[in-house]
């Protein structure tokens, strides 16, 4: 049979090979000599905080013992609630995921602890502790699996939130199995998940259900905002709970949204009509500082969409009016950079026009693109990196049928370098054909370099589907 080793015989150890009495440990540890002693003799478990400034005190890193804490004094015992927070707390904090494991394997048998390890998971999210709460939500979502409750919804929220990354196969599979718990969350909150969930599918170019996830937003939308205001108008108390943005904003954000499922679908009428339709705010009741910010935002986006759409249905006449409207912006951010410029070589690609002095004026910023900023929004998050990801690509189509190679060949390696860690099977391939059409204009270390690595994507596409190893 095999010993298990302990936290107190280390301890006492610690004790010997120092040559220190309790009275000694006592004092420099700040834990109680007799809270020592009943450990000792008693054998009554310290506190996961008596715990910390033992192993502190024994200049052991932090955290040294827990696994040992949970096989003596949690596993094969009765659970103890007041023992696991604090450590759940703790192993959360330092991202000691085996051991949340454990534990929350000892108690799920019992569900009455489902709601308690929501409160822990709820609070560690709030922290950005994603890794530790994937796992408690993920339990708790086994156990309540079969309720209707809201807290099942708000889990799946949860990992949805955590598991959208850069791989845009699994985000159309996080997307798809968080869909159905929308309708169950609060109906504040099913605002702000219709939005993240509609700028997912967005990234992922996902037309039919972008456009029906944002009408489903608008109309929760405009349900909430005429309640907000009849509410009002009775005096009534309003509800705590709030969306991340205006009320407004989501019916306005939602016109647009279905404004860019016209656009992708080549309807640029109708994608004007809904670009005016966020655009005339004037319905919209408040008139504080932060409204007002939101309704100019609007009207500004609403202004450059309108010539983006004239644009691309052929009006190349528009193209200096809106070259000049992106230089006059004070306020332009690196994401309304990259869709400007994307919107100006898909122009430029589609009807051959000549837009080198333009490439000349934003040069230096087209070159800062390859490093985007982390952002816990979900367009900056995802819509972003995808646009990015295409202006490469129609830089590089651009510069390698104007004979330009060395810039055209630059551009289409940040490109399948962005399509692959986004995993957009579409583009890489698009990068391919544009690479094989142009090889023979490309200097033989760069061709090996670019054959190098479509062979490791294959192979790594080969490690991810195949049962077995391809390459034997």
């Amino acid at each position: 049979m095999k010993h298990t080793p302990t936290i107190l015989a280390e301890f006492e150890e610690y004790l010997k090979q120092n040559d220190l009495t309790l009275a000694q440990f006592a004092e420099y540890s700040g834990v109680y000599q007799r809270t020592l002693s009943n450990w000792i003799t008693q054998h009554r478990p310290v506190s996961v905080q008596q715990l910390d400034r033992i192993t502190l005190a024994m200049g052991l890193p932090e955290g040294y013992f827990y696994e040992l804490y949970i096989e003596n004094y949690i596993i094969d015992l009765p659970p103890n609630w007041r023992r696991i927070e604090p450590l759940l707390y703790r192993c959360g904090e330092l991202d000691k995921l085996d051991a949340i494991r454990r534990m929350v394997g000892h108690i799920m048998d019992n569900p009455l602890y489902a709601p308690k390890l929501f409160d822990v998971a709820e609070t560690l999210f709030a922290q950005g502790r994603h890794a530790a709460t994937q796992i408690l939500y993920e339990s708790v979502a086994e156990v309540e699996k079969y309720q209707h409750s809201e807290r099942l919804a708000i889990c799946q929220y949860r990992l949805f939130t955590i598991q959208i990354g850069d791989d845009q196969n699994r985000n159309l599979k996080a997307a798809t199995l968080f869909e159905p718990f929308v309708e169950r969350l609060d109906e504040i909150d099913q605002l702000d998940a219709l939005k993240d969930l509609a700028n997912v599918y967005r990234s992922l170019r996902q037309w039919d259900k972008l456009d029906a996830t944002a009408r489903k937003m608008r109309d929760k939308a405009e349900i909430q905002y005429t309640m907000k205001h009849r509410q009002k108008k009775r005096k009534r108390e309003e509800s705590k709970k709030k969306t991340r943005n205006p009320l407004f904003g989501y019916i306005a954000y939602a016109d647009l949204l279905c404004a860019s499922v016209c656009e992708a679908q080549g309807d640029y009428q109708q994608a004007l009509q809904f670009t005016y339709a966020y655009a005339d705010l004037d319905w919209v009741i408040e008139t504080d500082e932060g409204t007002q910010h939101w309704v100019n935002l609007f009207k500004h986006w609403s202004q450059a969409n309108a010539r983006v759409n004239k644009l691309l249905s052929g009006d190349i006449n528009v193209l200096n009016d809106y070259v000049k409207y992106m230089s006059a912006s004070s306020n332009t951010t690196v994401e309304d950079r990259v869709t400007q410029l994307l919107n100006i070589m898909m122009v430029a690609n589609r009807y051959q026009v000549d837009v080198d002095d333009i490439l000349q004026r934003f040069e230096i910023e087209i070159e800062s693109f390859s490093q985007q900023p982390s952002s816990a929004d979900m367009y900056t998050q995802q819509v972003i990196p995808e646009q990015s990801a295409r202006l490469s690509y129609e830089l590089a189509y651009y510069f390698l049928y104007r004979g330009m190679y060395n810039d055209g060949f630059k551009h289409l390696w940040y490109s399948i370098l962005k399509c692959h860690t986004l995993n957009n099977e579409t583009y890489i391939i698009n990068c391919m054909g544009l690479f094989l059409h142009f090889r023979m204009n490309l200097a033989l270390e760069g061709k090996a370099q670019f054959l190098n690595f479509i062979e490791k994507v294959w192979l790594d596409n080969v490690e991810k589907n195949a049962p077995f190893d391809c390459r034997n």
